[in-house]
């Protein structure tokens, strides 16, 4: 009897583990980032930059809307979308398209092309704590004023990682149930405003996303510090964006 028992427990733990398989497996990346053409999503957008010889930090606000305007072929022949980026100053300014992207589902990920520098947004399994190297397609120095005087790649080993999955949000006063945020890197060295005269800089970036809607929150930051007796470019290199939606439809 006793070994007819353990094989009974054995069945229904294969059982049980199936149908846990079988529910997470319908958790896609497609769900956090869908693409259907006339898709849009707005947000508040404050972008970073350096001014007065690269000392200052200065912050422009825009609003700036993201909208699925095509399905297209990329150049590998898979099917693809290109996404349209309009800017306005405020909401009393008509937009104007600033630039245009290109994401490609491919079943297990999600690439995103910016700046002829491809991503990988999103990857399945969509587990807590799962990883990937979500810039692997990308060049040494995809930002080539940057990082160069360190003589090594700032990107090549950001590990994106699953945090908060299903997590509720508020973001800009609307209340979003289900959503996941990818930690993609999180590095820092010294602090100009306590050391001036030594090398520092900030390398930060996270993204939310929301279930069926998309992409809701973006924080990228990403400076180099260059002290005063640095003869070619003393200051500051690099950007900022934050972008937290405020529409979509």
């Amino acid at each position: 009897m006793l070994k007819y028992f353990i094989a009974s427990c054995f069945i229904l733990l294969l059982v049980s583990c199936r149908k846990e398989n079988a529910n997470f497996t319908l958790e896609s990346v497609n769900d956090y980032f869908p693409l259907q053409v006339g898709k849009y999503i707005t947000y508040d957008l404050d972008s970073t930059i350096f001014t007065n010889f690269n000392q200052d930090l200065t912050i422009k606000h825009y609003q700036a809307q993201y909208r699925v305007d095509a399905a297209v072929t990329d150049n590998l022949g898979r099917a693809a979308f290109n996404i349209s980026r309009y800017l306005r100053t405020d909401s009393t300014q008509p937009w104007a398209i600033d630039n245009v992207f290109t994401a490609v589902p491919t079943g297990k990920s999600i690439e995103f092309i910016e700046d002829n520098l491809r991503f990988i947004k999103l990857m399945m399994p969509i587990e807590e704590g799962f990883s990937w190297k979500g810039n692997s397609y990308l060049p040494t120095f995809p930002y080539p004023t940057m990082y160069q005087s360190t003589g090594t790649s700032f990107t090549e080993d950001w590990d994106y990682t699953y945090d908060s999955i299903g997590v509720p949000l508020i973001i800009n006063s609307t209340t979003i149930g289900n959503t996941l945020k990818v930690i993609e890197v999180n590095d820092s060295l010294g602090d100009p405003t306590l050391q001036p005269n030594e090398y520092s800089y900030k390398t930060f970036s996270v993204e939310k996303y929301a279930k069926g809607i998309g992409l809701i929150y973006r924080e990228l930051t990403l400076w180099e510090y260059q002290p005063p007796y640095v003869v070619l470019s003393p200051g500051y290199t690099g950007f900022g964006v934050k972008m937290s939606m405020i529409d979509h439809n």
